[in-house]
């Protein structure tokens, strides 16, 4: 079995798996692809020197605006669950039926939409989340 890095595609690939091979793929070891699994799964990222070979690197910091974009993802993700919540326990308040253990949930949720919606993204990564309602 023989093992291949490709430097256009950061991937690897195997003449027994792999129908096709790019075309700047170079041939590694065994032992070579086993040590940068390893190093991956340790915190490192796989790169290409510019010979094409595979070498262990450090992770690049991220810059302002991809941690911007994570924590907005986040954001969308938190208020999405909350919008899930909320909107049963709303329904339950406006038909009138809502216990009073409901009515106390909904407030918490709509308290915690409405901290989630004010917080300045532009703080990433230093935000301070709101806590989740218990």
């Amino acid at each position: 079995m023989n093992y291949y890095f490709s430097k256009s595609e950061l991937g690897f690939y195997c003449d027994e798996v792999n129908k096709a091979i790019p075309t700047d793929a170079v041939e590694i070891s065994e032992d070579v692809y086993f040590s940068l699994l390893e190093g991956q799964s340790a915190g490192k990222v796989i790169a290409a020197d510019k010979a094409g070979n595979p070498v262990l690197v450090e992770p690049t910091e991220p810059t302002v605006e991809e941690l911007m974009a994570r924590a907005e993802e986040t954001r969308s993700m938190l208020m999405k669950e909350a919008n899930a919540r909320v909107t049963p326990l709303q329904d339950a308040d406006e038909l009138g039926i809502a216990t009073g253990e409901e009515v106390a949930e909904l407030i918490r949720w709509k308290r915690y939409r409405v901290m989630l919606n004010r917080l300045d993204i532009s703080a990433a990564p230093s935000i301070e989340w709101p806590e989740l309602p218990a």
